[in-house]
């Protein structure tokens, strides 16, 4: 067990793709955590999709020694889908450095993260990376820093975490400035879970952080927030491989093994006790991640049902903010509908789901959770379009609104001001970063920044405009069910919610889409959008038109046109009790993410 005065406890905090996991490569190699020969880049990113998006999913940590210190780093996620386990992360942490590209200066999440380190009270170390980059402009970056977030130009580090330079003076600056933990060894247990991973042989495997009390590994543990004890299998440190050892102290960062199956069972936030001798009360900041997104997933091919219900509940085993239920659609068959974090954490959900189980699956569009507030002051809540009431009985509607923030150049501001009021946003503050740079603060409609929001936002800046909301609760809005009638029969998997003003751009868009996508038939195929009973949009695909006069040669007319007459009762008999044949190729079409 380490003396508390030889720990350092933090993590990196910075914006996506400003160097976050190459930094810790370069710490882990300059410390000699990893064999030169083993280093991989993002060695502590251990899925594939994290690798190739570039981007950090899981919450990482590993114990390395520099000098007689022994630093613990807390790799966290750096995407806004996932800020509740950066909370988390941070809250084990008494220090974080602060990353910042030299060549972007200050993002959105950043700040959004930064500030969130600042109310748990840590140190900041704040760094530039990327200096060796020939358009870094450190100076310009170092006066952002100093403006925004009142932090001396002269106490921040110039790196360069691709090439290692500036790294040993940063990890002698963690030593120095960043306090050891504080707790006592004579205690009650008090440790704080913030990540638990599921492991096919061996359960969960939560990551911890000993506040107070002494963990052993004979111990017999209690999950505060659930109730549940269980007996403690193995504790140790990761270096970065796992290393069992026999107790860990006050300070320490380590992993419990409890033969626990299900990630719901210890969540990241729960504290950890002694069930014989518990704790008064759990650590602060604990809270059940909320679904904010939701769209349902069905199968291309129906027989692969009971495949796609196994995957969710082992994708379930490993994720405890991921939730699903079964649905059915007249159109899709049967599926679940699934909730999620953000967007971002279903596309990658689905993108696991497709890779590990190699399932081919239809996603309906995302939507959000609304509240219809009924006569008698009755609160009904729904996520699919199919659950909302009959707009008869329902007073008002409210929808979930977010506090977006933007960084953006100053050239771009008209552009992307512009994009936030086309989404209902409302402007709350503006405030220039710099000369060149501005952070924008909206109240933007959750709705309307799922569905490619982010993309449009790129696209208009050329992708130097950077994002990070927060929720902020819910507002009345006056929304409706958009419906789409083939051959006047409802198709529930293209209903949707919009906003009033938008319902009839969007049944256009819908109808003239599916006109394109759906094959002709024997007779004619009208694609209607509805507002309850009003037409907002309507398209036709044509029939096919057989030659039924071809074999007719010259002679009397009323013998052609008693075979056309003949044809077009034959039309109108089958439009009756024809059935549209909608391919599933236009299902994915219609319901893609960017349509």
């Amino acid at each position: 067990m380490t003396e508390p005065a030889l720990i350092r406890n933090f993590s990196i905090i910075s914006h996506v793709d400003h160097g976050k996991s190459t930094l810790s490569d370069r710490i882990l190699e300059l410390t000699g955590a990893v064999d030169p020969r083993l280093m991989r880049d993002q060695y502590l990113d251990s899925m594939d999709i994290e690798r190739e998006r570039g981007i950090t999913i899981k919450a990482q940590n590993v114990r390395v020694h520099w000098g007689d210190y022994v630093l613990n780093l807390i790799d966290t996620p750096g995407h806004v889908d996932f800020t509740y386990e950066v909370s988390r992360s941070l809250a084990a942490c008494e220090g974080a450095i602060l990353l910042v590209d030299a060549s972007q200066g200050i993002q959105a999440q950043t700040l959004a993260t930064c500030y969130q380190a600042m109310e748990h009270d840590l140190e900041i170390v704040a760094v530039l990376n990327k200096i060796d980059l020939a358009a870094a402009d450190p100076q310009r970056c170092a006066d952002e820093i100093e403006t925004v977030l009142a932090i001396e130009r002269s106490s921040i580090l110039k790196v360069s975490a691709k090439n290692g330079l500036g790294v040993p003076e940063l990890l002698d600056r963690i030593v120095d400035k960043i306090p050891p933990p504080s707790g006592s060894r004579d205690v009650p247990l008090r440790a704080l879970v913030f990540d638990s991973a599921y492991d096919r042989y061996r359960g969960v495997v939560s990551s911890i952080r000993v506040m107070d009390g002494v963990l052993k590994s004979t111990a017999h543990v209690m999950a505060m927030q659930v109730g549940k004890s269980y007996d403690v299998e193995e504790i140790g440190v990761r270096t970065p491989d796992p290393v069992p050892v026999e107790e860990l102290g006050p300070g320490e960062v380590g992993y419990v093994i409890t033969g626990v199956k299900n990630v719901r069972d210890i969540r990241s936030g729960e504290t950890l006790t002694y069930a014989t001798r518990p704790a008064g009360e759990p650590l602060a900041g604990y809270r059940e991640p909320k679904p904010m997104v939701f769209c349902g997933l069905y199968p291309m091919d129906g027989d692969e049902l009971p495949l796609l219900r196994e995957s969710l509940e082992k994708l379930q085993l490993s994720d405890a903010s991921f939730v699903f239920e079964p649905e059915s659609s007249k159109a899709l068959g049967f599926g679940f509908r699934c909730g999620f974090l953000g967007l971002l954490h279903m596309d990658i959900a689905r993108e696991r789901l497709e890779r590990e189980f190699s399932l081919n699956l239809v996603a309906t569009a995302p939507s959000v959770k609304y509240i219809a507030k009924l006569a008698g002051n009755k609160l009904v809540e729904f996520d699919n379009p199919s659950d909302m009431p009959e707009r008869v009985r329902v007073e008002t509607i409210e929808e979930p609104v977010v506090m977006a923030t933007l960084i953006v150049p100053a050239e771009y501001t008209g552009t992307v001001m512009d994009l936030c009021q086309s989404r209902r946003g409302e402007l709350e503050r503006m405030e220039y970063l710099s000369p060149e740079r501005l952070e924008l603060e909206y109240t933007i409609p959750l709705a309307e920044v799922v569905v490619n929001f982010f993309d449009q936002l790129k696209s208009r800046t050329k992708g130097y405009a950077s994002l990070d909301y927060e929720i902020a609760g819910y507002r009345a809005a006056d929304l409706v069910k958009v419906d789409v009638l083939l051959n006047h029969v409802p198709v529930d998997a293209f209903s949707t919610i919009v906003h009033r003003s938008q319902a009839e751009s969007y049944g256009r868009k819908m109808a003239t889409r599916l006109r394109e996508l759906i094959p002709r038939q024997l007779f004619d195929v009208p694609i209607q959008a509805t507002v309850g009973t009003r037409v907002i949009a309507r398209e036709t695909v044509k029939a096919h038109r057989k030659d039924v006069i071809a074999k007719c040669y010259g002679g009397d007319i009323t013998r052609k046109r008693k075979l056309l007459e003949r044809q077009k009762e034959g039309k109108k008999r089958m439009k009756s009790i024809g059935s549209v044949d909608v391919p599933q190729e236009a299902f994915v079409s219609v319901l893609r993410l960017d349509a």
